[in-house]
């Protein structure tokens, strides 16, 4: 069997690879073991995850509205009822792409693919599952094999209390103590998740901080919130050992104040992620990896095996669904012999904590690192009427300007929303605007996306709700 292109994987960057190739004419076949397309990120993480955090954030809205003088009583919570709705959100977008692959004639193929030499795949059948042919030649490959949560060996016990993110998406149930092993942001939306049901919530993290390599001003305010939310946040802390007791796990940690021990129900170990490079036979190729476990390629998505390409999180950080998906369509484009090149000027991450943090662009601590004179613009949240009428004062919107051209170069933004919001900041940078630009365009008022501008205001010297002494007048 033969394919002009094969995509191996079936997540944001494989669909839309395979799609966009179709959509230009060419003939393609996706690979994957699932039995649903959708990858990692809407079986078992992006969409999953973002389901739950909608159940978490309502129940918290509720319990603040106690200070409207609205009071409820407390939830019954039916944890069937929750996972099955969660499954009904992804049976309904896996279902969608499944219809899409039909109407543009993508052949889908559920196996385990592998790599016999540069041009060639190796079927492996997936629950007995019959195949038409146990190989797959083809002219371009695109890998998006993703990535899987990375596994300490010494947390491997022979239970189910000991969970990574995909079986506490699963929600098996609503632990009365929960361990969360890594404050990045997994671990914190699960923790959230997981508190906002009813679990008792201990995050340790191994640095000094949330959220590792996450600009400290928009950290600051959520670990404000988490703080209160949680039982413990224990930093600069490991967990030296955990040791399974039958109905529950002992956990061991060893942090500033010494050694101590505690009991959980469960655990949530969440370090980390790797890139799914191992036992696909990339060494039957020219495909290199770098000293991460990474697949090396250029702007073009090309690796140093001519007939291979790769997208999304087994091409390197920051492993994020839409950046697979802007990939992919590079990708393909220079299989089109396109002009096309992977060169963004930011790149949105955002955690969907509560409150979300969400930033695009050089951040200030790599403006420093780099020794980049920059202008660093604040406007609390405090300032805001919409803010204030919805009870959440405790966000910040930032910019990250240049001095000379006052070019935005950057914004981070902490608060209610945020994952919205950063969307605009993505535009106005990859649009090289200023921070006039940004003051000028009308927002709506009474809004959130109103800090944006008003930010720029502060920048300018000229906001009307926070006081900034005025500049030097011009020519005196």
């Amino acid at each position: 069997m033969h394919s002009q292109l094969v995509v191996l994987g079936a997540g944001p960057g494989g669909y839309t690879a395979a799609f966009f190739a179709a959509d230009l004419g060419m003939e393609v076949t996706l690979v994957d073991a699932e039995p649903r397309p959708g990858g990692t990120c809407l079986l078992r993480g992006c969409i999953p995850s973002k389901a739950l955090l909608h159940v978490a954030k309502v129940l918290n809205e509720v319990r603040e509205l106690d200070q409207w003088g609205i009071h409820f009583q407390s939830p019954r919570i039916d944890v069937d009822a929750v996972r099955a709705r969660a499954e009904k959100v992804v049976a309904t977008l896996s279902g969608g792409l499944q219809q899409m692959a039909k109407q543009r004639k993508v052949r889908l193929i559920r196996a385990r693919g592998s790599f016999v030499d540069s041009t060639t795949l190796a079927l492996e059948p997936v629950d007995g599952a019959a195949l038409e042919d146990t190989q797959l030649t083809f002219d371009h490959c695109i890998l998006a094999v993703g990535s899987s949560p990375t596994r300490i060996p010494a947390f491997n016990l022979p239970t189910d209390r000991v969970m990574d993110s995909t079986q506490a998406l699963a929600l098996p149930d609503i632990p009365g103590s929960l361990l969360v092993i890594g404050g990045g942001y997994i671990g914190l939306e699960m923790g959230t998740v997981y508190s906002a049901l009813g679990s008792t919530v201990t995050v340790v993290e191994l640095t000094d901080g949330l959220l590792p390599g996450v600009d400290r001003d928009l950290v600051r305010p959520l670990s404000a919130r988490l703080e209160k939310q949680f039982a413990g946040i224990h930093l600069k802390t490991k967990v030296a050992a955990l040791v399974d007791k039958g109905s529950a796990i002992e956990a061991t940690l060893e942090g500033p104040d010494g050694k101590t021990s505690a009991t959980f129900d469960r655990v949530l170990v969440s370090v980390g992620r790797r890139p799914n490079t191992k036992g696909i036979g990339l060494e039957n190729t020219s495909v290199e990896l770098n000293e991460h476990g990474f697949v090396i390629a250029d702007q073009r998505q090309h690796t140093a095996d001519p007939h291979i390409l790769a997208i999304g999180d087994v091409a390197g950080e920051p492993m994020l669904a839409h950046k697979a998906s802007h990939e992919a369509k590079v990708a393909v484009e220079a299989i089109d012999e396109g002009p096309a090149m992977f060169d963004p000027r930011a790149i949105p991450a955002v955690v969907f904590t509560d409150p979300e943090i969400a930033w695009a662009g050089l951040t200030e601590e790599q403006a420093k690192r780099e020794g980049r004179p920059v202008e660093v613009v604040r406007y609390p949240w405090a300032a805001s009427g919409r803010a204030q009428a919805v009870l959440r004062t405790d966000g910040l919107t930032k910019l990250i300007v240049d001095p000379e051209t006052e070019q935005v170069l950057g914004l981070g933004i902490v608060g209610s929303g945020a994952g919205e919001l950063i969307a605009e900041g993505v535009l106005a940078i990859e649009m090289g605007a200023t921070a006039r630009d940004l003051a000028d365009s009308i927002h709506p008022h009474p809004t959130l996306s109103e800090t944006l501008s008003f930010a720029a205001e502060v920048q300018l010297g000229i906001a009307t709700e926070v006081y900034r002494p005025k500049r030097e007048a011009r020519g005196a």
